[in-house]
């Protein structure tokens, strides 16, 4: 029974100390591709005003994508699916393609601050997740990371019921109403220092909710975020990334 023995055989991926081929099949973002122009419509066409135009060139903000694929199937010619694993970014302005301006400078102060905050954690780091107004879809890739495929725990991440004992605050969703003062209440329960991850495009800017009465349009107004993860949702290899650079082992952005 040949099936049976392959369903035995778990193989745990290698990354980020090896390249991973299957996580580089999942479709992670949208970008315009190099030369395409504007046109009036592209604006429209995007559920969450991710789209915008600069000096007649449209850019699409990942903080605000959710990877619809709407743009993509109208201008084929200006869009493009990719397909990635790391997307994660210390800078929001760095989730914007094509960059308007070098943020060299900028990422290295953030990078070396927040070096100086985990140099004591890269070994032994606890997760406190926070459900703040998700749809779910993040929670189903963040249990992910707990499986053999992906086991966390290889590289020292381990989850923790309590924001006490919590290195990362993984926050998820779009920063609902009713969640806000639970959000406030685990971020003074947490020890100094920690780092704030905000997980998926609902967390960075709403998403479809986008900002309104029953949400924030994400929680970097409650939260001072230093990781952000595009996706909705983003796959567990982006988390994994996202984690990873909040702990600098991805010091030049590529694999460890």
């Amino acid at each position: 029974m040949p099936w049976a023995t392959r369903g035995l055989r778990v193989v745990t991926t290698g990354y980020p100390h090896t390249p991973d081929d299957y996580g580089g099949s999942f479709r992670a973002a949208v970008s315009p591709l190099p030369g395409a122009r504007w046109e009036p419509d592209m604006a429209q066409v995007c559920p969450t005003g991710a789209i915008t135009e600069h000096d007649g060139v449209p850019r699409l903000d990942h903080g605000r994508c959710i990877v619809c694929g709407r743009c993509v199937r109208r201008f084929p010619r200006a869009f493009r699916s990719d397909a990635a694993v790391e997307t994660a970014a210390l800078l929001r302005d760095a989730l914007v393609v094509p960059p308007l301006r070098e943020t060299d400078e900028a990422l290295a102060r953030v990078r070396a601050a927040l070096a100086r905050r985990v140099r004591r954690l890269r070994r032994s780091v606890h997760i406190r997740h926070v459900d703040a107004g998700s749809d779910g879809t993040e929670e189903w890739e963040i249990a992910a990371l707990l499986n053999p495929v992906y086991d966390v725990h290889r590289l020292g991440i381990f989850f923790t019921a309590s924001p006490r004992h919590a290195d990362i605050l993984l926050v998820t969703g779009a920063g609902s109403a009713g969640m806000l003062r639970p959000l406030r209440i685990t971020v003074e329960a947490t020890a100094a220092p920690f780092v704030v991850v905000a997980c998926g495009t609902d967390a960075i800017s709403g998403g479809l909710l986008g900002r309104g009465y029953a949400t924030r349009g994400g929680v970097s107004e409650e939260l001072a975020v230093d990781v952000w993860i595009p996706g909705s949702p983003p796959s567990p290899f982006s988390i994994l990334h996202g984690l990873l650079l909040a702990l600098g082992r991805f010091p030049k952005g590529g694999p460890a």
